[in-house]
């Protein structure tokens, strides 16, 4: 028997640079700690059926990315008395809204819980391993710079020579704390693009928030630039750290311009691929987040770095294929009998497409900085 599920997360702070949490909710049965999960609905991805799930069970609206992160297995007993094993396909579910009223509110209680805490709370092992890989927890812990030399050459186990001399180069410049901030933008501007996407009101808030992150990021950007220049010992090659924040702004950039296009021809709708696409764009977020701080110490996270860098990739061509998908069907609706439709909506899937195609270049460099330094 197969199910669908979301894991709902978000970013803790108003600059969505706090720490990431995780939403669980009681089972109608035993009360125990579970996500919100069924049955796919006919006729409907499967993602998009998860996402059902998610505004019944536990009242989160959001963007849900149609790329899983996997699933888990539990044995459920039916009521005829047979215990049948279920396994359960995950989609990662950024919450843009948590509604005040739903359908199942009164049969369930939701909570947010840190990465370990919800680990801990669940009982199915496969999907307590699954939370633990899509936190960052622990993670950050280990990106944290060491004093102690014997120890960076023993953990790195290649390059050990570089590994030690790169500890004793003073960090001048807080280059790691700026792409970090840099990341930060890209988190919460993802999000404000997910919610413009979703239509309805409020959408003039969301362009604009959606500018005012671009703003941001490009402050950052100009002091990692200036930075650079007038620092002279860097942790990374001059080329490759403004190779870095450049991919990371350019992302960024061409969110600033679908939410332009978007404000200047007065988009009301908007397909599902388009959502989709929203979708993937801010999960690409949310693995950019936990990335950077990785870098603080490339060599003993070049393995985790390596799987989120993977996943980017693997995302974009999903992105790829919606896209393809969306175009050929709006197309078939629009090609010929409202052609101005058709090149604005175009305009829009070639903006998104772009974003992610973006992220992989920062999934690219990131790449790169690991096979020099680890």
């Amino acid at each position: 028997m197969r199910q669908i599920a979301v894991l709902p997360y978000r970013f803790a702070g108003v600059g969505k640079d706090g720490p990431t949490e995780i939403m669980l909710i009681t089972s109608r049965g035993t009360g125990r700690w579970v996500i919100p999960k069924g049955n796919p609905l006919t006729g409907m991805d499967r993602h998009a059926s998860a996402a059902v799930e998610a505004e019944e069970e536990a009242g989160v609206i959001g963007a849900v990315c149609p790329t899983s992160i996997g699933s888990y297995e539990y044995r459920k007993r039916r009521a005829n008395g047979a215990a049948i094993m279920y396994n359960v396909e995950v989609f990662p579910l950024a919450v843009t809204r948590e509604l005040s009223e739903w359908k199942e509110m009164d049969e369930r209680e939701r909570r947010w819980f840190t990465f370990d805490e919800a680990a801990g709370a669940v009982d199915e092992p496969d999907l307590q391993a699954l939370i633990r890989s899509f936190g960052d927890s622990g993670f950050r812990v280990a990106a944290q710079r060491s004093g102690v030399m014997f120890n960076v050459a023993e953990k790195t186990g290649v390059n050990r020579m570089f590994a030690w001399f790169q500890r004793l180069l003073p960090r001048q410049g807080n280059f790691f704390d700026l792409f970090e901030a840099h990341a930060a933008t890209l988190a919460a501007g993802s999000e404000a693009l997910a919610r413009l996407l979703q239509g309805g009101e409020g959408m003039a808030d969301h362009i604009q928030e959606i500018v005012e992150r671009e703003h941001d990021a490009d402050a950052i950007t100009r002091e990692v630039l200036q930075t650079v220049r007038r620092t002279f010992l860097t942790p990374f090659d001059r080329s490759a750290i403004t190779d870095l924040i450049a991919s990371m702004d350019d992302a960024i950039d061409e969110m600033q311009k679908t939410a332009g296009a978007i404000d200047l021809y007065d988009v009301k709708e908007f397909d599902a691929e388009m959502r989709d696409i929203a979708a993937i764009i801010v999960d690409a977020a949310r693995l950019t987040v936990e990335a950077l701080p990785l870098l603080r110490n490339v060599a003993a996270n070049g393995t985790r770095l390596h799987e989120l860098t993977e996943r980017l990739v693997r995302m974009e061509g999903h992105a790829d294929e919606i896209h393809a998908a969306g175009l050929k069907r709006l197309f078939k609706e629009h090609g010929a009998s409202n052609t101005i439709h058709f090149m604005i909506a175009r305009e829009l899937y070639s903006h998104l497409e772009r974003v992610v195609d973006r992220f992989e270049d920062v999934a690219n460099e990131i790449d790169g900085l690991v096979i020099d330094h680890a």
